[in-house]
Order: C-alpha cells, then structure tokens, then sequence
C-alpha cells in the first residue's frame, strides 16, 4: 500500500509505528517530523529522525459525521471516530479510531497504530493511512 501522505509512518512485520522528529538537544518530539526544534528554552534545535511507541492512550475523542477532505477518499464512508491518542513521548496525534463501537471507548483506553486502506488510485494501487486499533490490556 501507498501512504496517502508520505513520510508519516512506516509499517513493518513489528507494526506500525508514526514517524517523528526529536530534538538533540531537549529531547521533545514533534509529529509530524519538523525542521528545527520550536522549544524557547532548547539551545541547540537541532532534530534527529524518530519513531513513536507503537501504543497510547486515548485522550480525547469526537465523532465525524462529515466527509474527510479530498485528500483522504474513502470507498465507503460513513459516519467514524477521530481519537486524540497520546504517547509515552508527550506527543499527542489525531487519527481515526477502528475496530471498536464509539459506546466502548474510554478515556485511557490503550490504542496501538496500524495501517489501513482507505481507497485506490486510478491505477489501482491502494492508498493507506495510519489509524488507532485497541491494544491488548485495552481498558483503562
């Protein structure tokens, strides 16, 4: 499958896993990669290529009842969950929230990244992107 965005993720036999810059110097992450470290306080904002844990933890949610821009067709729309899933690394990233029914969500539910097909292009090669699926030990 093909990213609709590149350089976002990667997904390998261990999973998928968002990809990040972290700064030298401070240590923050930023997602999605950046180009300098944006921290007042670090002197040396220099970022380094960077992986986020493969799990989080829900942070927030909403339910989408509007289609995604053109940027991400889906095949089949319908109504979907957006999560706020926050990371060990103190980032906190927006995505789609699958395999579970919006009345069994839970603030601090454990979610990990995964792929997942969105459409295909006029060539028929599958456009992907990143999305949240629960985690083993899932509930808060």
């Amino acid at each position: 499958m093909t990213p609709v965005v590149p350089g976002i993720f990667e997904t390998h036999e261990g999973g998928t896993r968002l990809l990040t810059s972290r700064c030298a110097g401070c240590g923050s992450h930023y997602f999605p990669r950046g180009s300098r470290c944006t921290n007042p306080d670090c002197l040396d904002k220099t970022l380094l290529d960077d992986r986020l844990s493969d799990t989080g933890v829900l942070y927030s949610y909403t339910i989408q009842c509007y289609q995604p821009p053109g940027i991400f067709p889906m095949e089949q729309w319908a109504p979907y969950i957006i999560g706020v899933v926050e990371f060990a690394q103190g980032v906190r990233v927006m995505g789609m929230v699958r395999g579970v029914e919006s009345s069994d969500l839970a603030i601090g539910m454990r979610l990990r990244t995964a792929e997942e097909r969105l459409s295909a292009t006029a060539s028929g090669d599958a456009l992907s992107t990143y999305v949240f699926v629960p985690s083993e030990g899932g509930a808060p």
